[in-house]
């Protein structure tokens, strides 16, 4: 008897208060279907219901209208935004094609001046006419940086 109380008790802690009876074997009686309810109680919980549906107040009314308004919104700056986005894309995709094609006319047009200067005729004219001489090895100073980063000269180097 002190068994089945415990068990009483333990079911009662683990949130099945309304079952209170202990049913032991195989078998369990089946829980009443919500149509064995009373006609009285159904029909009431329903017009509770319905009155708490019709009380829509017009603070309530007020909030769902701007929520609505709030979405619509943002949806068109949304929208406007991704049209923005899309016509960004459009020019940068046509500028760099602009890009591409005058770096190619660049090219060729570099790749025309090089073509077309001498520079056996350059040196040859540098010497003769110009009186041009290379430097003899007195003339050539070496320098040995400290470090392997860049170098500023800010003066002549003496000779």
């Amino acid at each position: 008897m002190a068994d089945r109380a415990g068990r009483k008790r333990q079911i009662e802690r683990m949130g099945y208060a309304g079952y209170t009876e202990l049913v032991e074997g195989n078998t369990v009686r089946r829980a009443p279907l919500e149509s064995d309810l009373r006609e009285e109680d159904v029909s009431s919980r329903l017009i509770r219901n319905r009155e708490r549906t019709r009380q829509m107040n017009m603070a309530y009314v007020l909030f769902l209208t701007a929520a609505a308004v709030l979405c619509v919104a943002f949806c068109i700056i949304f929208l406007q935004l991704q049209t923005q986005s899309t016509q960004l894309q459009k020019k940068a995709a046509s500028l760099q094609l602009q890009l591409k094609d005058l770096q190619m006319e660049n090219d060729t047009v570099y790749n025309e001046i090089v073509s077309g200067v001498d520079l056996e005729k350059v040196r040859e004219t540098a010497v003769n006419r110009f009186g041009m001489a290379y430097p003899t090895e007195e003339q050539i100073v070496r320098y040995i940086p400290v470090s392997k980063d860049y170098v500023r000269q800010y003066a002549e180097i003496p000779g």
